[in-house]
């Protein structure tokens, strides 16, 4: 097929029919457009919620600055307690060992039974030796043979010496170093 063969014929060219706009009309410039002047209630306005949220943040600074510390005293309080509550541990662990019972039951005057007995309760017949114990003790806990305890310690009376009085003596509990509470302890300078 040729291209002459088929040929549309071609549009005229119209102009497009303008829209109807509002006629605009130019004009010189002759002075500047005058300028609002802000208002003074607005710029009040900003500057009050700018002091209040720095208001707000160095308030919650400061309350969460004293929980911290009061935090921290609560902790090592908490450490200390720990400490107390361990070294008591301990003390009953000694005062509870059979070495302590023992030496408490004799000085008490108390002795170890020989044979035991027993009681037959069909007819009342007594098995055994049936004698009370003798009053001297087979076992001394606190002789030669006796193991040393390291959780027990001798606990014994401070001495009211008018001598501690005169000089100023000092009690065995202030002679220990102090209590290590957070880390190592400054050494003290003159």
């Amino acid at each position: 097929m040729s291209m002459n063969a088929v040929r549309k014929p071609a549009l005229p060219l119209q102009p497009a029919a303008p829209e109807t706009a509002p006629e605009r009309r130019l004009r010189p410039v002759t002075a500047p457009a005058r300028r609002r002047k802000p208002k003074l209630a607005y710029a009040l306005v900003a500057l009050g919620g700018a002091l209040a949220i720095g208001a707000g943040q160095v308030g919650l600074s400061l309350a969460i600055t004293q929980d911290s510390f009061t935090l921290a005293g609560l902790t090592s309080q908490q450490r200390e307690l720990d400490l107390r509550t361990d070294a008591l541990q301990e003390e009953l662990t000694g005062l509870s060992s059979p070495q302590v019972l023992a030496s408490s039951a004799a000085d008490l005057g108390m002795v170890v039974a020989g044979a035991p007995s027993y009681l037959r309760l069909s007819d009342g017949a007594v098995f055994g030796a049936g004698t009370g114990a003798e009053g001297v003790s087979t076992i001394d806990p606190n002789g030669k043979a006796a193991v040393g305890n390291v959780l027990v310690t001798e606990e014994t009376p401070p001495a009211t010496d008018t001598a501690d009085e005169e000089t100023g003596g000092t009690s065995p509990a202030q002679d220990l170093p102090p209590a290590i509470t957070d880390g190592l302890p400054s050494p003290t300078t003159h």
